[in-house]
């Protein structure tokens, strides 16, 4: 099978992290996560949060290596403007493989500011949103089809097989 590029976005705490690490386990491929690109950039001292875009073009530039080694890729990132969901689908071309992009939200608002509030940090000096900059954060909406997973009332692996008969190619 050739590799195949899943972009999953969404806001924070909405379930992304975990559902990109059991898509990354079921198809055996690489889990890319922004926010460790970016707080491995902070660790080294070059810059401070927010960095900007550089998270971003470590993760387009080491998703097509991968792609071109014929793995599956699981991008994940808040992914929250349309010219970022672009070069995601552009990497995606580059390399030629499928590409298929997530949004995940939790549509209980209540169960939202929950999971905001109780998760911990599993990367050690990253700051987590509070609820109010989750609300406040920019967040274009899609302006294309993508596969939506709503998270709400559902145990992880629910989830996951929701999105996998969705999933072109071999989901």
């Amino acid at each position: 099978m050739s590799g195949m590029l899943i972009i999953v976005g969404g806001l924070p705490a909405t379930g992304k992290t975990t559902l990109s690490r059991l898509l990354a386990a079921r198809f055996g491929g690489i889990h890319l996560r922004v926010d460790t690109i970016e707080q491995a950039i902070v660790g080294s001292g070059l810059a401070q949060h927010p960095i900007g875009p550089a998270g971003y073009a470590v993760g387009y530039a080491l998703a097509e290596e991968h792609l071109r080694q014929g793995l599956t890729v699981v991008a994940e990132s808040v992914n929250p403007l349309a010219v970022t969901r672009d070069s995601w689908r552009d990497v995606g071309v580059r390399a030629g493989v499928v590409v298929a992009e997530v949004e995940v939200v939790c549509s209980d608002p209540v169960e939202h500011r929950r999971r905001v509030t109780s998760r911990s940090v599993d990367i050690p000096g990253l700051p987590l949103p509070d609820w109010q900059q989750i609300a406040d954060r920019p967040y274009e909406p899609w302006d294309r089809p993508r596969l939506v997973v709503d998270t709400a009332g559902q145990q992880p692996q629910e989830s996951l097989a929701s999105l996998l008969g969705r999933l072109p190619g071999d989901g």
